[in-house]
């Protein structure tokens, strides 16, 4: 399996950013890959609040850490391309990673 790291937005409409990266998430187990979301993990009650800039600030470095041995970042776009992803996609980018957009739904104007 592929070391994946999964972009997708998570501030703003949360419940639905969250409802998405795990649809991502899914896409990406059934395409055979590995994929690591911190958003979702670091996230959870008793971890990290993302409303917080010093803990948000802190989880977008643990994932940018753990993305330093991944293979690929995976940018899912439906919902467009949040400051958060663009960080992630320049980070990917300075490492010689990999960037790879995809769309789960038909259209790409959700």
């Amino acid at each position: 399996m592929k070391l994946v790291v999964l972009e997708s937005p998570y501030a703003g409409d949360v419940e639905r950013n969250t409802h998405y990266a795990r649809a991502c998430m899914r896409d990406s187990l059934l395409r055979g890959e590995a994929p690591f979301a911190s958003h979702l993990l670091y996230t959870q009650p008793e971890v990290l609040n993302d409303n917080i800039k010093e803990e948000r600030t802190l989880g977008m470095e643990a994932g940018f850490t753990w993305g330093e041995k991944a293979e690929l970042t995976v940018v899912y776009g439906d919902y467009g391309v949040s400051p958060g992803m663009k960080a992630g996609i320049e980070r990917a980018k300075k490492a010689g990673r990999r960037v790879e957009f995809r769309f789960l739904f038909e259209s790409e104007n959700v």
